[in-house]
Protein backbone atom coordinates (compact mmCIF):
# COMPACT_ATOMS: atom_id res chain seq x y z
CA UNK A 1 0.00 0.00 0.00
CA UNK A 2 2.74 2.46 0.96
CA UNK A 3 4.30 2.09 -2.47
CA UNK A 4 1.71 4.47 -3.94
CA UNK A 5 0.55 7.92 -2.88
CA UNK A 6 -3.06 6.81 -2.47
CA UNK A 7 -1.95 3.94 -0.24
CA UNK A 8 0.22 6.21 1.88
CA UNK A 9 -2.62 8.66 2.33
CA UNK A 10 -4.89 5.78 3.34
CA UNK A 11 -2.39 4.64 5.97
CA UNK A 12 -2.16 8.16 7.35
CA UNK A 13 -5.95 8.46 7.54
CA UNK A 14 -6.21 5.15 9.40
CA UNK A 15 -3.74 6.33 12.06
CA UNK A 16 -1.91 2.99 12.36
CA UNK A 17 1.63 4.39 12.68
CA UNK A 18 1.77 3.71 16.42
CA UNK A 19 0.46 0.18 15.86
CA UNK A 20 3.16 -0.43 13.25
CA UNK A 21 5.83 0.88 15.61
CA UNK A 22 5.12 -2.04 17.94
CA UNK A 23 7.00 -4.16 15.39
CA UNK A 24 10.26 -2.31 16.09
CA UNK A 25 11.36 -5.13 18.39
CA UNK A 26 9.74 -8.00 16.50
CA UNK A 27 12.07 -11.04 16.48
CA UNK A 28 11.36 -11.77 12.80
CA UNK A 29 13.67 -9.79 10.50
CA UNK A 30 11.25 -9.56 7.57
CA UNK A 31 8.55 -8.05 9.82
CA UNK A 32 10.88 -5.30 10.98
CA UNK A 33 12.18 -4.75 7.46
CA UNK A 34 8.66 -4.38 6.04
CA UNK A 35 7.70 -1.99 8.83
CA UNK A 36 10.76 0.20 8.22
CA UNK A 37 10.12 0.14 4.49
CA UNK A 38 6.57 1.32 5.16
CA UNK A 39 7.86 4.14 7.38
CA UNK A 40 10.40 5.16 4.74
CA UNK A 41 7.73 5.30 2.03
CA UNK A 42 5.40 7.26 4.31
CA UNK A 43 8.16 9.73 5.14
CA UNK A 44 8.48 10.67 1.47
CA UNK A 45 5.19 12.55 1.88
CA UNK A 46 5.47 15.75 3.96
CA UNK A 47 2.37 14.65 5.87
CA UNK A 48 3.96 11.25 6.44
CA UNK A 49 7.23 12.55 7.84
CA UNK A 50 5.25 14.98 10.01
CA UNK A 51 3.11 12.10 11.31
CA UNK A 52 6.21 10.08 12.24
CA UNK A 53 7.66 13.08 14.07
CA UNK A 54 4.36 13.83 15.81
CA UNK A 55 4.25 10.21 16.97
CA UNK A 56 7.61 10.77 18.71
CA UNK A 57 9.25 8.00 16.70
CA UNK A 58 12.52 9.76 15.89
CA UNK A 59 14.23 8.74 19.17
CA UNK A 60 13.22 5.11 18.60
CA UNK A 61 14.45 5.14 15.01
CA UNK A 62 17.74 6.79 15.95
CA UNK A 63 18.43 4.21 18.67
CA UNK A 64 17.66 1.34 16.31
CA UNK A 65 20.62 2.39 14.17
CA UNK A 66 22.85 0.80 16.80
CA UNK A 67 21.33 -2.66 16.70
CA UNK A 68 19.55 -3.23 13.39
CA UNK A 69 20.67 -5.20 10.36
CA UNK A 70 22.64 -3.25 7.80
CA UNK A 71 19.90 -3.08 5.17
CA UNK A 72 17.40 -1.91 7.80
CA UNK A 73 19.85 0.76 8.95
CA UNK A 74 19.78 2.11 5.39
CA UNK A 75 15.97 2.31 5.53
CA UNK A 76 16.13 4.10 8.88
CA UNK A 77 18.63 6.63 7.54
CA UNK A 78 16.39 7.24 4.52
CA UNK A 79 13.44 7.84 6.85
CA UNK A 80 15.50 10.20 9.00
CA UNK A 81 16.43 12.13 5.86
CA UNK A 82 12.81 13.22 5.45
CA UNK A 83 11.97 13.52 9.16
CA UNK A 84 14.95 15.78 9.89
CA UNK A 85 13.45 18.31 7.51
CA UNK A 86 10.56 18.54 9.98
CA UNK A 87 12.32 18.37 13.34
CA UNK A 88 15.96 18.13 14.42
CA UNK A 89 15.33 18.62 18.15
CA UNK A 90 13.90 15.12 18.69
CA UNK A 91 16.93 13.56 17.04
CA UNK A 92 19.37 15.68 19.04
CA UNK A 93 17.61 14.80 22.29
CA UNK A 94 17.89 11.11 21.42
CA UNK A 95 21.68 11.31 21.06
CA UNK A 96 21.63 11.17 17.26
CA UNK A 97 24.99 12.92 16.86
CA UNK A 98 26.88 10.33 18.88
CA UNK A 99 25.21 7.45 17.05
CA UNK A 100 25.67 8.99 13.60
CA UNK A 101 29.29 9.78 14.45
CA UNK A 102 29.96 6.05 14.78
CA UNK A 103 28.23 5.38 11.47
CA UNK A 104 30.68 7.71 9.68
CA UNK A 105 33.30 4.94 9.89
CA UNK A 106 30.95 2.09 8.89
CA UNK A 107 32.33 -0.33 6.26
CA UNK A 108 29.24 0.25 4.10
CA UNK A 109 29.64 3.17 1.69
CA UNK A 110 25.87 3.66 1.68
CA UNK A 111 25.67 3.95 5.45
CA UNK A 112 28.67 6.30 5.63
CA UNK A 113 27.15 8.52 2.96
CA UNK A 114 23.68 8.65 4.49
CA UNK A 115 25.07 9.22 7.99
CA UNK A 116 27.14 12.16 6.71
CA UNK A 117 24.03 13.56 5.02
CA UNK A 118 22.08 13.25 8.28
CA UNK A 119 24.87 15.14 10.07
CA UNK A 120 24.61 17.85 7.42
CA UNK A 121 20.87 18.17 8.13
CA UNK A 122 21.39 18.17 11.89
CA UNK A 123 23.89 21.02 11.50
CA UNK A 124 21.33 23.39 9.98
CA UNK A 125 20.14 24.76 13.38
CA UNK A 126 22.63 26.28 15.82
CA UNK A 127 21.99 23.57 18.42
CA UNK A 128 23.07 20.92 15.91
CA UNK A 129 26.24 22.82 14.97
CA UNK A 130 27.17 23.16 18.65
CA UNK A 131 26.49 19.50 19.42
CA UNK A 132 28.59 18.28 16.49
CA UNK A 133 31.51 20.41 17.67
CA UNK A 134 31.00 19.22 21.24
CA UNK A 135 31.00 15.57 20.16
CA UNK A 136 34.20 16.12 18.11
CA UNK A 137 32.66 14.97 14.85
CA UNK A 138 34.59 17.52 12.76
CA UNK A 139 37.85 15.50 12.53
CA UNK A 140 35.92 12.48 11.25
CA UNK A 141 34.19 14.58 8.61
CA UNK A 142 37.57 15.85 7.47
CA UNK A 143 38.81 12.28 7.15
CA UNK A 144 35.79 11.48 4.99
CA UNK A 145 36.92 14.12 2.49
CA UNK A 146 39.40 11.44 1.38
CA UNK A 147 36.74 8.74 1.01
CA UNK A 148 36.75 6.81 -2.27
CA UNK A 149 33.04 7.49 -2.79
CA UNK A 150 32.07 10.90 -4.19
CA UNK A 151 28.73 11.04 -2.34
CA UNK A 152 30.50 10.51 0.97
CA UNK A 153 32.96 13.29 0.10
CA UNK A 154 30.14 15.63 -0.96
CA UNK A 155 28.11 15.01 2.20
CA UNK A 156 31.15 15.41 4.45
CA UNK A 157 31.97 18.72 2.75
CA UNK A 158 28.33 19.76 3.05
CA UNK A 159 28.39 19.06 6.76
CA UNK A 160 31.53 21.16 7.16
CA UNK A 161 29.87 23.89 5.10
CA UNK A 162 27.04 24.07 7.67
CA UNK A 163 29.23 23.66 10.75
CA UNK A 164 31.66 26.41 9.78
CA UNK A 165 28.97 29.07 9.69
CA UNK A 166 29.59 29.59 13.43
CA UNK A 167 32.84 30.87 14.93
CA UNK A 168 33.17 27.71 17.01
CA UNK A 169 32.71 25.56 13.92
CA UNK A 170 35.20 27.62 11.90
CA UNK A 171 37.97 27.13 14.42
CA UNK A 172 37.14 23.47 15.06
CA UNK A 173 37.53 22.81 11.33
CA UNK A 174 40.56 25.08 10.94
CA UNK A 175 42.50 23.46 13.78
CA UNK A 176 41.59 19.98 12.52
CA UNK A 177 43.22 20.75 9.17
CA UNK A 178 40.11 21.17 7.02
CA UNK A 179 41.45 23.83 4.63
CA UNK A 180 44.16 21.76 2.86
CA UNK A 181 41.75 18.82 2.47
CA UNK A 182 38.99 21.03 1.08
CA UNK A 183 41.39 22.78 -1.30
CA UNK A 184 42.50 19.41 -2.67
CA UNK A 185 38.90 18.74 -3.75
CA UNK A 186 38.07 21.95 -5.63
CA UNK A 187 38.93 20.04 -8.81
CA UNK A 188 37.06 16.86 -7.84
CA UNK A 189 35.36 15.03 -10.69
CA UNK A 190 31.93 15.50 -9.07
CA UNK A 191 30.44 19.00 -9.17
CA UNK A 192 28.59 18.56 -5.86
CA UNK A 193 31.89 17.88 -4.11
CA UNK A 194 33.47 20.96 -5.70
CA UNK A 195 30.48 23.14 -4.80
CA UNK A 196 30.29 22.11 -1.14
CA UNK A 197 34.06 22.44 -0.71
CA UNK A 198 34.04 25.97 -2.12
CA UNK A 199 31.17 26.96 0.18
CA UNK A 200 32.99 25.51 3.21
CA UNK A 201 36.18 27.33 2.23
CA UNK A 202 34.20 30.57 1.96
CA UNK A 203 32.94 30.34 5.53
CA UNK A 204 36.38 29.28 6.79
CA UNK A 205 37.93 32.34 5.12
CA UNK A 206 35.77 34.56 7.32
CA UNK A 207 38.22 33.76 10.13
CA UNK A 208 41.48 35.75 9.81
CA UNK A 209 43.60 32.62 10.13
CA UNK A 210 41.58 30.89 7.43
CA UNK A 211 41.84 33.87 5.08
CA UNK A 212 45.61 34.09 5.54
CA UNK A 213 46.05 30.42 4.75
CA UNK A 214 43.77 30.55 1.71
CA UNK A 215 45.47 33.61 0.25
CA UNK A 216 48.53 31.44 -0.33
CA UNK A 217 46.55 29.06 -2.57
CA UNK A 218 44.00 31.43 -4.08
CA UNK A 219 45.02 30.33 -7.60
CA UNK A 220 43.37 26.96 -6.99
CA UNK A 221 40.03 28.67 -6.42
CA UNK A 222 40.58 31.05 -9.33
CA UNK A 223 40.77 27.98 -11.55
CA UNK A 224 37.16 27.19 -10.62
CA UNK A 225 35.97 30.35 -12.38
CA UNK A 226 36.08 28.33 -15.60
CA UNK A 227 34.24 25.33 -14.14
CA UNK A 228 31.63 23.59 -16.30
CA UNK A 229 29.02 24.06 -13.54
CA UNK A 230 27.41 27.49 -13.19
CA UNK A 231 26.80 26.88 -9.47
CA UNK A 232 30.48 26.08 -8.93
CA UNK A 233 31.56 29.17 -10.89
CA UNK A 234 29.24 31.32 -8.77
CA UNK A 235 30.54 29.76 -5.53
CA UNK A 236 34.14 30.35 -6.64
CA UNK A 237 33.37 34.01 -7.35
CA UNK A 238 31.90 34.48 -3.87
CA UNK A 239 34.80 32.60 -2.25
CA UNK A 240 37.35 34.83 -3.96
CA UNK A 241 35.48 37.97 -2.92
CA UNK A 242 35.54 36.87 0.72
CA UNK A 243 39.13 35.60 0.71
CA UNK A 244 40.52 38.69 -1.00
CA UNK A 245 38.39 41.17 0.97
CA UNK A 246 40.30 44.07 2.46
CA UNK A 247 38.96 46.38 5.18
Amino acid sequence: MAGHTIGREGILRSEIIIALSHLLDDPVNICRRNMHQTFEMLSELPAGSAALVDSDLLPLLVNKLESELEDIQVLILDTLHYCLKIDVVQALSAGAVDILKRKLTHPSVEIRSKAAYAIMQICVPLAGKDRVCQEEVVPLLIQLLEDSDSEVRANAAGSLMNITITTRGKYAAYHAGAIPKLLSLVNDSQSRVRLNCLKALTTLSEAPEGRNLLLKDVSLIQGCLADSSEAVRRAATIALQVIQWKP
